[in-house]
């Protein structure tokens, strides 16, 4: 069990930034809109074996030829005055009961995951996934904030949409992280290295759809290419969210309509 490097790049001042599929799959969509969108290159993979069941078996010519598992891949972009590194993962690590990573495999991935980061010297950690909430799916999802150093917190409240966890009416200053993605930053604070989780906001009805919900990964782009200083097109998940509405107010309409006028109120 280990990481697999298949080259060394020399980075300045790296990001890691962090994404796993959860609620809405809301934060792999935008972690892996800005790999694709800088085309970064991958230069390296957690070994799966030790993590997961196998996906499929793969068979040629009636012979069973591999197992295929869920990747865990990282890769890395040189821009200028500070590189990224992109940890993109399939899944999660679960004991089987539960959807979301907890346990020893859990811990071992995100430590794992943190070992590459301090190899190259990186700077800070990004990680982004849901924030469940009782908004409207009409209203445009506002980015919560996680930081795990109180000097970051006057940093994130400068960036439009964007609200501290801590901060939302209800919560008492408290709140929680389901998975790796709050995993990683409490791992990541116990070595020194400062983080931010970015989740953005999904409507609680929507919370358990089996369909993705772009139009949070949008929101959580804008948030992102502001701090990393880059320029995202978000041409193809506008049409994704499109189709996506589309399917969401069809099942909206189909609604009794008592419930849909407390709904409304939301707005």
């Amino acid at each position: 069990m280990g990481v697999k490097l298949y080259k060394e790049p020399k980075l300045k001042n790296p990001d890691l930034i962090v994404g796993w599929p959860g609620i809405g799959n809301i934060g792999i969509i935008a972690v892996d809109t800005v790999r694709e969108q800088i085309q970064a290159e991958e230069f390296g993979e957690i070994e799966a074996h030790d993590f997961f069941y196998p996906k499929r078996v793969i068979i040629k010519s009636d012979i069973l030829e591999n197992l295929e598992f869920p990747s865990s891949k990282f890769y890395y972009k040189r821009l200028g005055q500070k590189d990224l590194i992109i940890f993109v993962g399939e899944e999660q690590p679960t004991n089987g009961e539960r959807m979301y990573a907890e346990g020893r495999k859990a811990y071992q991935m995100a430590n794992l995951v943190l070992d590459v980061a301090e190899r190259f010297g990186c700077q800070r950690v990004y990680t982004s996934g849901a924030a469940v909430t009782l908004a409207h799916h009409t209203l445009k999802p506002r980015v919560w904030a996680v930081p795990n150093k109180a000097e970051l917190m006057d940093e994130l409240k400068r960036y439009e949409n964007t609200v501290l966890m801590s901060e939302i009416e209800g919560r008492g200053g408290q709140g929680s992280i389901t998975g790796l993605n709050g995993l990683l930053l409490g791992v990541a604070k116990k070595r020194g290295l400062a983080g931010v989780c970015l989740m953005g906001e999904i409507p609680d009805y929507l919370s358990g759809a089996p369909f993705p919900y772009p139009r949070a990964s949008k929101s959580v782009l804008e948030v992102m290419g502001s701090i990393l200083g880059i320029r995202i097109d978000l041409t193809r998940l506008d049409n994704m969210d499109a189709r996506v509405g589309e399917i969401i107010e069809s099942l909206y309409e189909q609604l009794p309509k008592e419930i849909r006028e407390r709904l409304e109120q939301r707005k």
